[in-house]
């Protein structure tokens, strides 16, 4: 990895013309019947959607889109109380746009003590389907552990680090690839993997999230194999500005297919 190290993108999240908010979707705690937390997704003021606003992204407002997305939805998270009401806020993240940990992360404190936002509830996930640099990766995670941020691994068996990476370091949560839980009700070969993957994550005391779930069917599914944590228009989909309340298994008494 080239020596970024000296900052000199640094422009305190200026420099990222679109503006953006953020839309939030929860994601429930199943057996005790609450939100664990909401996810906070990217979205343009007018309406253009995630994948509009990501193509705005290059290699030179990388860290200014990374460090307005983290204020946006510290600043939106703290109007909607969820500190108050127990809830964290899931922030992805650009392992690519962090050059010093400790030096990039400023803003983001700052953003939370003016809007008295606790640091333990935030975590911060990152997607491992970009090839990263594992030493890197390593020190913004040890890093942010060590200041109290939560972590997770979004996509979990979807990219390059997988299980290798889990040797390394051990996040507060996986969130589980979507592509393993579609039709997981139908299919024993993924419930077999999920199966012993929960079983791996279990035992490193790693919380799993199953994410992507749509019909009712998927969530007995998971359901029957103790998945706690799940997230999918199932429960709600993401809303701009606003963490409505989830739907939940029993509101769609009758439902065979919410897809």
């Amino acid at each position: 990895m080239s020596d970024k190290t000296s900052c000199n993108g640094c422009r305190d999240g200026v420099g990222f013309e679109l503006p953006i908010t953020m839309a939030f979707q929860p994601i429930v705690n199943v057996a005790e019947g609450f939100v664990f937390a909401h996810e906070a997704l990217v979205r343009g003021v007018n309406g253009e959607g995630a994948g509009q606003v990501l193509s705005q992204v290059s290699d030179q407002n990388r860290y200014a889109f990374d460090q307005a997305c983290r204020v946006k939805a510290i600043e939106l998270a703290a109007g909607l109380n969820f500190a108050q009401n127990g809830t964290h806020l899931s922030i992805n993240f650009l392992p690519n746009a962090v050059y010093e940990p400790r030096a990039c992360i400023r803003l983001t404190l700052a953003a939370a003590m003016k809007n008295d936002f606790p640091l333990r509830n935030i975590i911060f996930e990152f997607t491992e389907t970009e090839k990263l640099d594992t030493v890197h990766l390593l020190n913004i995670l040890r890093s942010y552990r060590a200041m109290g941020f939560k972590t997770a691994i979004d996509d979990f068996g979807s990219g390059y680090a997988g299980l290798s990476l889990l040797s390394k370091f051990q996040p507060d949560l996986v969130k589980i690839d979507m592509d393993l839980i579609r039709d997981i009700d139908k299919d024993r070969v993924k419930r077999v993997i999920l199966k012993n993957t929960i079983k791996i994550l279990t035992e490193l005391d790693i919380q799993v999230i199953c994410e992507g779930i749509e019909t009712v069917e998927e969530y007995t599914a998971l359901q029957d194999m103790d998945v706690k944590l799940m997230q999918g228009y199932l429960f709600g989909r993401p809303a701009v500005a606003l963490a409505p309340e989830p739907m939940w298994p029993g509101d769609h008494a009758g439902l065979k297919n919410t897809a």
